[in-house]
């Protein structure tokens, strides 16, 4: 699944909003990103609800950006579970940094 990128700003967060493929917009506060191995990835909030109307308070994604055919911006899901597990560890290891400098 692709999506649109849309950056927004608002109360000093850095706000993205993202199209799914069937249209629908979901907004995300970007916590990180980073460039690793060949690519550059973004985690990100959720600042909605579950289907089930569930907050996604402790919850993060990570999405890697890439271009569509038209060159234009897009972020997409990731399948590779080793490489997801490895971008959850250096995002978590840098929250934990930041954290510990404030």
């Amino acid at each position: 699944m692709e999506n649109n990128i849309e950056n927004e700003e608002m109360f000093d967060a850095d706000l993205i909003s993202l199209l799914d493929d069937e249209g629908n917009e979901f907004e995300f506060e970007i916590m990180d990103e980073i460039d690793y191995k060949d690519g550059h990835y973004y985690a990100l909030i959720p600042l909605f609800e579950s289907a089930e109307g569930e907050d996604f308070e402790d919850t993060y994604m990570i999405f890697e950006a890439v271009e569509d055919e038209n060159g234009d911006p897009q972020l997409a899901q990731i399948d590779d579970d080793d490489l997801l597990d490895e971008l959850a560890e250096i995002f978590e290891a840098n929250m934990d940094t930041e954290e510990n400098l404030q």
